[in-house]
């Protein structure tokens, strides 16, 4: 683009951007409305952020009146300067009336209207967080609750992504309906449920409706209670292990399920369903694909705390490419992946070392990669816990030439 002047006037004071939605305050100050919004959502005072005046504590999307005048000026201008690679600003539409989302939760209720209702609630919640927040305001997020759960006991499917999805939307914004999920068991439930989706039958369709459920499911998990968590079924387990490995779910979907796994991890009546599900298997498995950092250190530390029953060793071992893998990823990744790769073999080394697992460790490079880390700029407790491993077995693994460095180096 070429290098083209801007009218001073035409640029926020809060982003420094060409104003898209010019909205003038109390003060008569002109702000970009969405900066403004989010200014007002990131700040304890109402206040005008070039004048510092407080403002009318009910300054809201209704008492900020739009400067037409001036959008209509800026408008004209990048249709002027197009030409010089100036794209021309829409016109904004009309901010969600709050009158507008209630009827529309009504509507929910009306099963002729129920389908364009969430059609428009979808529209509405994709456009922008001020609608998000509207809406919110409106109970839109108790009332999808209640309609998920009813798809849920009814067998029904209709209308159900829409829901979701805009559930996931206005999840953010709406304090209530964290609530409202608190001790919710038949919510819980329908997430399960259509986690447990059979992909083969409109596997497209179905594969959306998962990758909403686990989104939601997302940010449920942290905010259910303590009974909640502990009453997990196995079955929601194993659709979550599923979901790991399915084709075509999107990045976004297997982070989330990892989230979900790590925040029902700390208790053992969880850690022992997870096991059971052959979620072991399925995250080694998704390692091996060499997925991004975060991903990594999520799989990381499933394996970690898995690893500390001997359920959950049995698994790993069974792997053929298990502890390979792990020895693979240390000193690759990252700090955290170092810390959890020792964890996991420190369990291993402890706990289920049996002959052919301590040659295999040795074979696959497990036992070198060890002394690496004694030799690199690592923290102390973590060659501390390597020296305990390799001091373990070395009645086995002091022929092996990396041992033999390593006792040469050590310091006496």
């Amino acid at each position: 683009m070429v290098d083209v002047e801007i009218p001073e006037y035409f640029i926020c004071p809060i982003s420094l951007m060409i104003m898209k939605d010019p909205v003038t305050v109390a003060t008569g100050i002109t702000y970009d409305r969405e900066s403004i919004e989010q200014w007002f959502l990131t700040t304890n005072e109402m206040s005008c952020p070039v004048t510092k005046q407080l403002l009318p504590s009910d300054n809201s999307n209704d008492s900020m009146t739009p400067n037409h005048t001036l959008r209509r000026l800026i408008q004209q201008w990048c249709t002027v300067n197009a030409v010089n690679g100036v794209d021309r600003i829409p016109t904004p539409k009309f901010p969600l009336n709050k009158i507008y989302a209630v009827k529309l939760v009504r509507d929910l209720g009306v099963p002729h209207l129920q389908q364009a209702a969430l059609k428009k609630m979808d529209a509405l919640a994709t456009e922008n967080e001020r609608n998000r927040r509207s809406m919110a305001e409106a109970g839109v997020g108790k009332a999808l609750i209640l309609l998920i759960v009813t798809c849920f006991k009814e067998g029904k499917t209709t209308g159900l992504l829409e829901a979701l999805r805009v559930l996931h939307h206005v999840w953010s914004v709406d304090e209530e309906t964290k609530v409202s999920v608190i001790g919710n068991n038949d919510f819980l439930e329908s997430l399960t449920w259509v986690l447990g989706f059979d992909h083969e039958t409109g596997h497209n369709h179905m594969l959306l409706l998962k990758t909403e459920a686990i989104l939601v499911l997302k940010m449920t998990i942290p905010v259910i209670n303590t009974a909640q968590l502990e009453r997990l079924k196995l079955e929601f387990f194993m659709n979550i292990s599923r979901l790991l490995l399915e084709k075509k779910i999107s990045q976004q979907a297997v982070k989330s399920a990892l989230h979900v796994l790590v925040e029902a991890c700390p208790w053992a009546r969880n850690r022992m369903k997870i096991v059971e599900s052959g979620a072991i298997f399925q995250l080694i498995e998704l390692e091996l694909l060499k997925p991004e950092k975060h991903v990594t250190e999520l799989i990381f530390n499933l394996l970690a705390n898995l690893c500390c029953c001997a359920d959950g060793r049995a698994q790993f071992l069974k792997h053929g490419g298990s502890i390979a893998m792990v020895s693979k990823r240390i000193l690759r990744v990252s700090p955290a992946t170092d810390d959890l790769a020792v964890q996991i073999l420190s369990s291993i080394s402890k706990f289920s070392a049996t002959h052919e697992v301590v040659l295999e460790m040795l074979l696959v490079g497990a036992v070198s990669k060890l002394c690496m880390v004694m030799q690199a700029d690592c923290p102390a407790y973590l060659k501390k816990k390597v020296r305990g491993i390799l001091r373990l077995h070395s009645n086995v693994w002091n022929n092996s030439p990396c041992i033999a460095v390593y006792l040469l180096t050590r310091p006496r």
